[in-house]
């Protein structure tokens, strides 16, 4: 954290600028869970990584009665004269309180329902010490609605500006301008799964929130969170750190309240149809399908001490519960001696003096700062091996990811890796008349027990004419690489850093490499790789020195890679590219295949390719038989649709099905 000014009667006192002012919430109870008030500097010990830390100020938040109104101050370190002041306590004896909207996967009627609810509460549950802020998140930026007040009047025309799109007037112009988006142009395929952009959106909200040192309660309205697409869960992760190093607990509201589904789909939709309907598959998945779309909600109310409410229709108790849960705490504030900006995790112990007897709730540790420039290069190789093994994941650099696998043979399976970063977020240096970056890559693979059984240590210099670098802004970037796997259930972690700045982009998922050996009712398949472009092999912004030899990835074929669309956004005016491998492990010769792609959304057929048949190509040793077709996108309309591609085998009479979500765009 940054060093709060000295006073202007001290201004000599800028020995201290290499300091590091660290303040912790402290809340302190008794065994009855009552809270113990009258506890100064002199009652705590606070031991950070083993070392004990000067306290510079202690204050305490009551929160359990009303409480007058008081004017903001400033709280002065009780201690040397030439000390620095203490963060100014804004809010003193005030429960702070965030109404968050994210709007951008909300439909009209969970919107509707999270309004009249937070009206509710404002009205008729708002208690004297509460202080509310309303911010909202509708696709393109965070905005702050309103900033912290008890002014009832001003929190509800924030409501209804919401409501009416700031559109109070009615005459259909929002009354006040949108101040842009928080994402480049360049950047838009990055964003279409937006589960990325959700978490990515909470945690500049939080970080917006990190100047008051006060303790924060932030009330999340979403209609779920489902982690699909190009999942990231090192973002969830910098999400709920960075909530924890700002001192605010994310409540989640599961705005749809509470959800009655039909087995088999209420009259907004037709019906399935197929077998699932009688076997109940169709019900488990839709039941599992929503039970999904909670889960994320819930990590983020337990990773940050704070509470999710589901499955119930009064939202404003959600809102209430989130209140009463803050209890009166002490805002303890210590000058860490460790000023090192190594980036290392430091923790933190709170305790009483004199062995007294409490209850302390408390973070308990924070990653130190980075700095990049003053490395070496031994420092800077340090700093990334360091930087894959932190728990806090950093997320500097927007990063996509694509993993496949294909059997090689009985036992093992190819396993190709795409990376996409866009362009915009690498810093272009200039040498010699060329534009040039160079891209630093590091990743391992780990079992379910945590066994690394691959890694990738890469760079990537391009070297660019000044044509190609005005291209750079708005071109992605691929990096291919690939592993040799046995199937199993694993962890893929992946860092690119950009050598120039230090700025570090994580990606962690998990996959599984399933037995297709064990595969007897449908059709082994591979993944499907969809895509929009084939490059030569010596395209300049692709040719990576590869770990795996091209001569095993079944992504090369002709002199030409197929470069997977990691986000899967397709452009009409381009054709898309399917591949995938069938695997006919007790033919001698090559089964007829026939094989077709659909597009629906919802339950509805929206297009659908003529079949193809497939009657050559099978591999003597894999048994793989290549699926490669294009289809053109003229004729389907522009949305997000559920891709499916269906093979089927009419002398073995077994077929087999895969599915993602793509987006078609003009």
């Amino acid at each position: 954290m940054s060093l709060w000014p000295v006073s202007a009667q001290q201004p000599q006192a800028t020995f201290r600028s290499a300091t590091r002012l660290i303040v912790q919430n402290v809340v302190v109870t008794d065994g009855n869970g009552n809270p113990i008030e009258g506890l100064t500097a002199s009652d705590f010990t606070v031991i950070e990584d083993g070392q004990p830390q000067e306290i510079a100020f202690v204050e305490f938040q009551r929160l359990t009665a009303p409480q007058a109104p008081q004017a903001p101050q400033a709280l002065l370190v009780p201690q040397a004269p030439l000390a620095p002041q203490a963060p100014q306590i804004r809010f003193r004896d005030k429960r702070l309180l965030v109404l968050y909207f994210d709007l951008s996967a909300m439909p009209p009627p969970d919107q509707t329902r999270a309004y009249t609810n937070a009206q509710r509460f404002i009205d008729t549950q708002m208690e004297p010490a509460d202080v509310m802020a309303i911010m909202s998140f509708n696709g393109g930026a965070v905005r702050l609605r309103q900033d912290f007040t008890d002014n009832r009047a001003a929190l509800q025309e924030a409501v209804l500006r919401l409501m009416f799109n700031d559109d109070l007037d009615g005459d259909g112009v929002p009354d006040t301008p949108d101040p842009g988006t928080a994402f480049g142009q360049d950047d838009a395929e990055f964003n279409i799964f937006n589960t990325d952009r959700q978490l990515s959106a909470l945690q500049t909200a939080v970080e917006m929130l990190r100047p008051l040192p006060e303790r924060k309660t932030l009330i999340y309205f979403a209609s779920g969170l489902r982690l699909n697409g190009t999942d990231n869960q090192a973002q969830l992760r910098a999400t709920v750190n960075a909530a924890l190093r700002a001192n605010v607990t994310l409540n989640p509201i599961d705005a749809r309240g509470l959800v009655a589904q039909p087995p088999l789909g209420d009259a907004s939709r037709p019906s399935p149809g197929g077998l699932g309907m009688f076997t109940g598959r169709l019900a488990e998945a839709a039941a599992g399908t929503f039970q999904r779309s909670q889960d994320t909600l819930f990590a983020l109310a337990k990773d940050t001490g704070g509470r999710a409410m589901f499955d119930y229709n009064d939202l404003a108790l959600g809102i209430a519960q989130a209140a009463d849960a803050m209890t009166s705490y002490y805002i303890l504030g210590y000058y860490s001696a460790n000023t090192a900006a190594d980036g290392r995790f430091r923790r933190v112990r709170v305790s009483l003096t004199g062995g007294r007897q409490a209850q302390l709730a408390y973070r308990e540790g924070y990653y130190g700062d980075k700095e990049f420039a003053r490395f070496t290069a031994a420092d800077k190789e340090r700093q990334l091996e360091e930087a894959l093994m932190l728990e806090n994941p950093i997320t500097e650099i927007t990063i996509a990811m694509e993993v496949n696998y294909f059997q090689l043979n009985r036992a093992e399976y190819f396993v190709p890796v795409a990376v996409k970063i866009p362009g915009s977020e690498l810093n272009l240096a200039r040498r010699r008349g060329a534009a040039r970056t160079e891209i630093d890559f590091i990743g391992e693979v780990k079992d379910e027990y945590g066994v690394t059984h691959q890694n990738v240590r890469d760079r990537m210099n391009i070297a660019l004419s000044s044509d190609a670098a005005s291209q750079l802004a708005s071109r992605p970037i691929q990096y291919e690489t690939g592993f040799t796997l046995l199937p199993g259930r694993y962890v893929i972690k992946f860092l690119a850093r950009d050598a120039t700045t230090g700025r570090i982009g994580t990606y962690q998922s998990a996959f599984t490499v399933p037995n297709l050996n064990r595969e007897e009712r449908r059709l082994p398949i591979s993944s499907v790789v969809l895509s929009s472009q084939r490059v030569p092999l010596s395209d300049a912004l692709f040719s990576v020195e590869q770990r795996a030899a091209d001569s095993v990835n079944p992504l090369v074929s002709g002199g030409e890679k197929l470069i997977p669309s990691v986000t899967r956004v397709f452009s009409r005016a381009r054709e898309m590219h399917v591949y995938l491998q069938a695997y006919e492990r007790a033919a001698a010769t090559t089964q007829p295949l026939v094989a077709f792609l659909s597009f629906y959304r919802g339950d509805e057929k929206v297009f659908e390719t003529a079949p193809m048949a497939i009657t050559d190509g099978m591999h003597p040793q894999s048994k793989a038989v290549p699926v490669r077709f294009s289809v053109a996108l003229g004729g389907v309309p522009p949305g997000q649709y559920d891709c499916q591609i269906t093979v089927l085998e009419p002398t073995g009479q077994k077929a087999a099905f895969w599915r993602a979500p793509v987006v078609v765009i003009n």
